[in-house]
């Protein structure tokens, strides 16, 4: 049995400022496609609009509709980095798998805006400002210092400098920090709007979208296989998993279940700043995070603020977790206190074992990529790119990420106890600032 996603239970800034959506047709009776593609996020889109360049036929399903998932309900990021750093990846493998994914990194972020030109997607306010990393003591300063000096010399990145906190109170306009790290590379974007003009661009090159389409089943057959909606049976000869934190919609992505943590993410957005005490905050434009390990993150979309963070738990919105988010925005930012909250939403954030996206095959016909880790707007994107090399039958190296095996959660039925376990420790120690 496919329960379908209800429409409306994002209460997002993105839903409220996003274009005009893109018309789909149902897909009904039996179809016959060279790839199947489940999940209309980053990735599905991507993936399609690769294969259409190949040659290829394909069709996307969407469950719900295009921008439902994380692609919709994200914070708009654009991050070109991993959650495990180069320097412990070069530890562990070697300086040229830290040197690839390096590389993998920026060519996600450069990505993003090739899609915004090629398809000349409007109102994504794209902005290829950079992030900046503030360091809330002088223990997590000392190492943003060494982190930023090794990449200078090992990896030739000059992107990187360590701010002093005068400039990063200066940019930020607040005080609760003691320094940073400036990384020029990626920025920010409205995400709805960017998947959504991904899809009309997509569909103008011929691919077949499909919302309200949950794919319920997956079958083998001598040629490829066999895809099950409620009004249509799709035949491909392979099917591509992109349903990255979603994969428990249907019982058709069950393989990859198992493989991720699916971690609550919830935002907060403030009225216009224009007028207010607060309009002078977050100068440059850019995307900031703290270095908790509970972390925050905060960046302005037009005139107004954006706050969010991970430790929202369950499977819907939490009043505790809206209400923790504006009282750490107002601490760190004093003038907002009589600013008026206009936007609250959530969503799950794929984590995994190893803090790593995977990309790869189940078997010689089902090809999967999920795990982005927080950084899914560039990452998901990219990727998309390499997913229709490997549905196509070429072999991709994209260095840990093809390299390492996808392992299942140990326990998996433990998760969500686990994850507010390790959540409530992580919590401990930032406050006694460890």
């Amino acid at each position: 049995m496919t329960t379908r996603p209800p429409f409306d239970d994002i209460k997002s800034l993105w839903q409220a400022t996003a274009v005009s959506r893109p018309q789909f047709s149902a897909l009904e009776g039996d179809g016959q496609y060279d790839v199947a593609i489940i999940g209309g996020g980053y990735t599905g889109l991507s993936t399609a609009r690769y294969l259409a360049r190949k040659g290829l036929s394909a069709v996307v399903l969407e469950a719900s509709r295009i921008g439902w998932g994380a692609s919709g309900r994200n914070g708009g990021v654009v991050s070109a980095k991993f959650r495990l750093a180069y320097r412990d990846i070069a530890s562990r493998f070697g300086i040229d798998v830290a040197r690839r994914m390096h590389d993998i990194s920026i060519e996600a972020a450069e990505h993003v805006g090739e899609l915004v030109s090629d398809y000349t997607i409007e109102d994504t306010d794209y902005h290829a400002t950079g992030s900046l990393r503030c360091a809330h003591n002088q223990i997590s300063l000392d190492a943003l210092k060494a982190e930023c000096a090794w990449l200078n010399k090992a990896l030739g990145d000059s992107a990187c400098s360590i701010q002093s906190a005068e400039e990063v109170t200066h940019e930020t306009g607040s005080n609760d920090f003691v320094g940073g790290m400036l990384n020029t590379h990626g920025g920010i974007i409205h995400p709805l709007n960017f998947v959504l003009g991904l899809a009309r661009g997509v569909q103008a090159d011929g691919v077949t979208i499909c919302e309200n389409t949950p794919a319920f089943g997956i079958k083998r057959e001598a040629n490829g296989v066999i895809v099950e909606t409620d009004s249509a049976t799709i035949h491909a000869k392979t099917v591509v998993i992109a349903t990255n934190s979603y994969p428990d919609l249907t019982k058709a992505t069950a393989p990859v279940k198992k493989s991720i943590i699916p971690f609550r993410s919830a935002m907060i957005a403030t009225q216009p700043l224009t007028g207010t005490a607060g309009e002078h905050l977050l100068v440059n434009g850019r995307s900031y995070t703290e270095t908790r390990r509970m972390m925050r993150w905060f960046r302005k979309s037009g005139d107004r603020l954006i706050y969010g963070g991970r430790g929202a738990f369950g499977r819907t919105d939490s009043e505790a977790a809206f209400a923790a988010l504006h009282k750490a925005m107002v601490k760190q930012f004093p003038e907002l206190g009589s600013v008026q909250v206009t936007h609250r939403w959530s969503g799950l954030v794929a984590m995994t074992l190893d803090s790593l996206p995977h990309v790869g095959r189940l078997d010689d016909k089902i090809v999967y990529a999920l795990g982005y880790n927080g950084t899914g707007v560039a990452m998901s994107s990219y990727i998309g790119k390499h997913v229709a090399e490997i549905a196509a039958g070429k072999h991709v190296d994209l260095g840990l990420l093809t390299q390492l095996p996808l392992k299942q959660i140990p326990f998996y039925g433990l998760r969500a106890p686990a994850v507010r376990v390790v959540a409530g420790w992580y919590q401990f120690l930032d406050a006694i600032g460890r």
